[in-house]
């Protein structure tokens, strides 16, 4: 008795290869098509992006002046309070733009335009899930390039090129995981005033939970261990380190949290492990969506 085994022919493995990129292919140009849109209704509606700026950047003048007359070094190494602020509101201005990115989902769907996409022979659905994630983060550093600018014309310094660079990365996991959240609550939610309605319950708490206005040496006990455990404080502290010190590596200590000393390393597997949980949480929920 015989057994036969059947190889694929070298024509089969070629045939098989051509679906293969013709499916990437067609991923990458439907990603590219639901971005542009993204940008199209932006340029119709810059309101999102000026609003975008106009809140921190206020928080910005106003903060700034508000302690301007506060004695040298009294907020860490900072010689000025502006000093201090500007990683907060940078880190503040990513945020409040990466939680907002469900919105333009779920207009889609209240406008019936998402289940048009649903419907519609695309290569895989979770290109419009890409696209929307790759619109909010340029978005969001578009957004935080002005405003890091403005804090330096206001004396708040600027980074050198790896800062700006190790800067960059802090704030693209932030985004990552923030948006991953915001685009599960679209999915989750009944409508839009749902949605907008978490987006301004999450914002101001977390932010003043944060290192943002206030180093953790000013706040009571359990507000320090609020502030340690959240993702933003792993964001703002890194990046107000690269501010505040012309050197710096992973080892350096950005933050002294109650139950341990946090270094620049740690504070960045900290975001990336938020950015990639965030990402898994959401999986099951797009799936059951997109199914």
């Amino acid at each position: 008795m015989s057994t036969t085994i059947n190889t694929p022919t070298p024509k089969a493995e070629l045939a098989a290869q051509a679906v293969a990129d013709n499916a990437l292919s067609d991923f990458i140009q439907e990603t590219l098509a639901l971005t542009r849109r993204l940008f199209i209704q932006l340029q119709r509606r810059p309101t999102t992006l000026v609003a975008g700026i106009i809140q921190p950047l206020m928080w910005l003048i106003l903060f700034g002046a508000l302690f301007q007359n506060a004695p040298a070094g009294l907020f860490e190494e900072s010689q000025n309070y502006l000093q201090f602020l500007g990683a907060g509101v940078i880190v503040f201005t990513a945020f409040a733009g990466a939680l907002n990115a469900g919105l333009p989902i779920m207009f889609d769907r209240e406008f019936g335009f998402l289940n048009r996409l649903l419907v519609a022979p695309l290569s895989s659905r979770f290109s419009i899930v890409l696209a929307s994630t790759i619109y909010i983060v340029s978005l969001s550093f578009l957004q935080t390039a002005v405003i890091m600018a403005a804090g330096t014309v206001m004396g708040a310094g600027l980074p050198g090129l790896a800062g700006l660079g190790a800067i960059a990365l802090f704030l693209f996991f932030l985004i990552l995981g923030v948006t991953g959240l915001s685009l599960g609550l679209a999915f989750a939610l009944p409508g839009h005033v749902e949605l907008i309605a978490a987006i301004f319950v999450t914002n101001l708490p977390l932010l003043f939970a944060s290192t943002a206005l206030a180093p953790l040496s000013f706040m009571p006990g359990w507000l320090q261990v609020v502030a340690s455990l959240n993702p933003l404080s792993y964001a703002i502290e890194p990046i107000r380190y690269l501010y505040l010190h012309d050197s710096w590596s992973l080892s350096s200590i950005v933050m002294e949290a109650p139950f341990a000393d946090i270094s620049f390393g740690a504070a960045l597997l900290v975001l990336v492990v938020f950015a990639m949980a965030a990402l898994a949480l959401i999986q099951p929920l797009l799936r059951r969506r997109f199914a």
